[in-house]
């Protein structure tokens, strides 16, 4: 075929594409209208978790030339853009734009949601307990530094439900105006990604200049936009989105560093079938409680993925983590012989067993 009859093929099937997605809309818009009657979530994680997985089975057994990474870039942005169309709803992530949270917000969410960037992991809960957020996005762990403090407070603390998870790859760049980077005086960033970063600052000499923490990477990238003398840690997108000149990409010392999100609302999920839960358990303080409390998972052949104790307001809890959802029958008995004992965070897709 010559490029031009290429071309023409290409645009018929544009059309056909265009035609097919507002017959989807007008489906999605009807079972808006069965949602509202009902007052259920437009937002289903298990549901389009289902959709993804049957498109990228077929798409397999087609041997198509779409990859899961750009399944997951075309549906979840089509799923994005129904949801807006029903309802336009807030997502609240820790901001500011262009920060890692946001990155895994736009990853479930799509590019064209209304999103809130908030200064704190206790402002998003409070806003979405309000309801001026529908969604919050919030970190839960890093694999190079554990688990994130003021997220477990505030799900001990509120009463929302974690209703997905979300697993982000943590990249740093290191970006500057100053081409000369043995004249630079001082480097911005969280405090963390000094850490993350220390083999790298170190082989530049850049370990004995002045390290300025800031709220977070995105804004350490604005702040060095502004100042000659200074770079910054933060991710490539912050410093695309500034300007900023970036001089070296991936710097961390771990390539496999990785931040996981959960994502938290106000009602929740139905079984997908592959289901992980989250529970806070406050054990009493005698010998052998945390031993018979595990048994009883063993004894019900439910995988526990995680184990983390943690300190709140001066008392030790447990943070928990299983393969299943809370409704399946093996579960049932677990949460109602401990049910004085255990706050369900919720069930929701299992995206990963750990990071």
């Amino acid at each position: 075929m010559t490029l031009d009859e290429l071309r023409v093929k290409i645009d018929t099937i544009d059309n056909t594409l265009l035609k097919l997605y507002n017959e989807r809309m007008e489906l999605v818009h009807q079972v808006g209208e069965v949602k509202n009657t009902t007052g259920a979530p437009i937002y289903r994680p298990e549901r389009e978790q289902s959709i993804l997985n049957r498109l990228k089975s077929q798409n397999v057994q087609a041997n198509g030339k779409l990859t899961d990474l750009a399944i997951d870039a075309l549906f979840l942005e089509m799923f994005a853009v129904a949801r807006n169309l029903e309802l336009p709803e807030a997502v609240a992530y820790l901001g500011p734009e262009a920060s890692f949270t946001h990155q895994a917000a736009e990853s479930k969410f799509g590019a064209l949601s209304a999103y809130l960037p908030i200064g704190s992991i206790p402002g998003i809960f409070r806003e979405v307990e309000k309801g001026t957020a529908k969604f919050g996005v919030i970190p839960i762990e890093n694999s190079s530094n554990g688990i994130v403090t003021d997220t477990i407070n505030c799900l001990d603390e509120y009463d929302l439900k974690i209703i997905a998870e979300v697993v982000v790859n943590v990249h740093l760049a290191f970006a500057t105006v100053n081409e000369d980077i043995k004249t630079l005086k001082r480097i911005y960033s969280r405090d963390i990604a000094f850490g993350q970063c220390r083999k790298f600052l170190q082989d530049l000499g850049l370990d004995e200049i002045e390290h300025i923490p800031v709220e977070s990477t995105a804004k350490a990238a604005k702040l060095a936009r502004e100042d000659k003398d200074a770079a910054a840690l933060c991710p490539s997108v912050a410093a695309k989105i500034n300007n900023l000149p970036i001089r070296f990409e991936n710097v961390e010392d771990d390539t496999n560093n990785k931040t996981r999100f959960f994502i938290i609302s106000n009602f929740e999920n139905q079984p997908s079938g592959a289901d992980k839960t989250s529970i806070l358990a406050r054990l009493s303080n005698e010998p052998g409680s945390l031993v018979d409390f595990l048994n009883d998972f063993e004894k019900a052949n439910v995988n526990l993925t995680k184990i983390k104790s943690h300190i709140v307001e001066g008392k030790s809890i447990f943070f928990l983590e299983f393969n299943g959802h809370k409704d399946d029958t093996a579960i049932q008995p677990i949460l109602e012989k401990h049910k004085d004992e255990i706050k369900v965070l919720g069930s929701y897709v299992k995206e990963t067993d750990d990071i």
